[in-house]
């Protein structure tokens, strides 16, 4: 058994390179020998959102606090709120962030594969986020 306390991994704030605004990234566990998952619980204040991205094998959601926005390429803008669970199948590619005007908290679980969980792309437009 493994027990990892609350506050014993640092914040992170979201890189530039992979988000839009203002995101806050606490790691909740890795990847390891026995378990290829790793999870976050990731923070995006109003207006904040990924760039688009794919995941090797796929990525679940699971909304915690707030009011947001996912998309897949090709497909309308959903709208999100605590208790929903968002499934993205392995290569899909898509975007989530919080609404234009309240933040919001989700779990994010993914998978490794050969050493990778995420491919990042292209940022998202203020015209793509606001549909």
């Amino acid at each position: 058994m493994e027990i990892t306390r609350n506050g014993s991994t640092p914040s992170a704030k979201g890189p530039v390179d992979w988000f839009t605004g203002t995101v806050r990234i606490d790691p909740l566990f890795a990847a390891n020998e026995a378990r290829r998952g790793t999870a976050g619980a990731v923070t995006f204040e109003p207006g904040a959102r990924t760039a688009w991205h794919t995941h090797p094998l796929g990525q679940t959601l699971i909304v915690t606090a707030g009011f947001g926005r996912v998309q897949r390429q090709g497909g309308p803008i959903e709208e999100i709120r605590p208790g929903d669970v968002v499934w993205f199948a392995p290569g899909e590619k898509h975007w989530h962030g919080a609404s234009p005007t309240t933040a919001m908290t989700h779990i994010a679980i993914q998978e490794n594969l050969d050493g990778k969980v995420v491919d990042w792309m292209e940022h998202v437009t203020d015209h793509q986020y606001q549909g």
